[in-house]
């Protein structure tokens, strides 16, 4: 597996990863999120340009992504946006390879924390952060940033399913 730093021929190769990566939730009942649109061109473009956003690519695969990590500087740690595998390469590590690249890479920043939004409930999303070293925040003391993320989430319709603001530092 090899992970770098996403270009612009790889963007709408990134949508299908997130298409694809939405499948499972039509299966737990959250089709809303099965159904939801990938980031767009701009906002994926936006991500390559700032450097913030990475894809995995396996010899199987040449050099095709399947899949792919963006983020963002918020309250001045490294936010993961998504985080996305495709199905046909998922639990083969790619998805905490990319986590762990991201982590490096703010690291070497002096960026003191990764930070993420995800569902409290799902399998593959909290739970899962935890096993990566994610740890949940008091939802009444977000720092500004997250909040304004949180209340984003919120307006949209995301909490209609339980989520959590989680975050791992980098200083340790």
């Amino acid at each position: 597996m090899r992970i770098r730093p996403a270009r612009a021929g790889d963007l709408t190769r990134l949508q299908e990863i997130e298409r694809a990566a939405g499948e499972p939730f039509r299966a737990i009942g959250m089709t809303e999120i099965a159904d939801d649109e990938p980031p767009t061109i701009d906002t994926l473009a936006g991500c390559v340009r700032a450097g913030h956003a990475w894809v995995a690519t396996v010899a199987a695969s040449g050099d095709l992504p399947v899949g792919y990590l963006i983020a963002d500087l918020i309250d001045g740690n490294l936010h993961i946006e998504q985080v996305s595998v495709h199905p046909g390469h998922a639990r083969q590590g790619i998805g905490r390879r990319l986590i762990e690249h991201a982590a490096g890479q703010a690291r070497a920043a002096g960026v003191p924390a990764l930070t993420l939004t995800t569902f409290a409930d799902v399998p593959w999303n909290a739970p899962y952060y935890r096993r990566c070293g994610f740890a949940e925040l008091d939802a009444d003391a977000l720092p500004a940033g997250l909040r304004a993320v949180r209340d984003h989430e919120a307006a949209i319709g995301l909490d209609r399913w339980p989520r959590v603001c989680m975050r791992r530092d980098l200083t340790t």
